[in-house]
């Protein structure tokens, strides 16, 4: 806008001032740009060291839209977090399938994916608490379920990983020690990754894990 005011119109006309500034128009999100906005602010104030529960309200608020905008996007919050335990699975376990087809070894790929967890949870707090069931308490029965199935899961891989390596070795039972390595390694991982989030985000899941891993995959 020029700053210099426009030329007076007709005899009588007195000198024009500025108009007040007009508010900016807010952008309108494309199409499920605002879902995903949706779910990295909630995936935000979980990271929150000692967060209470998060309310759909102050949701809302962080995101400066009405509850009802949120209801738009998602029925319920229960799937709001269904739409982060998505994400954790999706990434996840693309990665996973990364290792598999990279390494050879068994074991190499069992002490990898169970890094590979650590790390994911790491460079996402908000998630952790998701994972660990923490975010979820108040919530859906459902969502903790699934957590369970998602850690399931991961101890049927490492599974798999860990048998031919203990076929390798001359094991006399390798169904049965890599059911019980695979076990003891899923919940190594739990446990890291819950004394992370219960410390605050301070006690790093990664902290000197590669020797206890080592142990586990031998």
């Amino acid at each position: 806008m020029s700053d210099t005011p426009p030329d007076p119109v007709g005899p009588q006309a007195t000198p024009a001032t500025d108009p007040a500034p007009a508010t900016p128009a807010r952008k309108r999100p494309r199409p499920g740009e605002r879902r995903v906005q949706i779910l990295q602010t909630l995936a935000s104030m979980l990271e929150q060291p000692g967060a209470e529960r998060i309310t759909t309200a102050a949701l809302a608020a962080r995101l400066d839209v009405s509850e009802a905008a949120l209801y738009r996007h998602f029925a319920s919050k229960a799937q709001m977090f269904e739409g982060l335990i998505e994400f954790i699975e999706s990434s996840v376990f693309a990665l996973v399938n990364q290792i598999t087809e990279r390494d050879e070894s068994g074991s190499l790929q069992a002490q990898r994916i169970a890094l590979m967890l650590l790390q994911f949870g790491e460079k996402n707090p908000g998630m952790t608490r998701v994972m660990v069931g923490d975010a979820l308490v108040f919530e859906h029965e459902r969502l903790i379920a699934r957590m369970n199935q998602f850690f399931d899961r991961v101890e049927s891989q490492l599974r798999q990983c860990l048998r031919p390596a203990a076929e390798a070795k001359g094991s006399a039972m390798p169904t049965v020690e890599a059911n019980a390595m695979a076990s003891a390694m899923t919940s190594l991982i739990v446990g890291r990754l819950q004394r992370y989030a219960r410390s605050g985000f301070r006690r790093l899941p990664t902290e000197a894990v590669e020797a206890p891993l080592q142990r586990l995959a031998a």
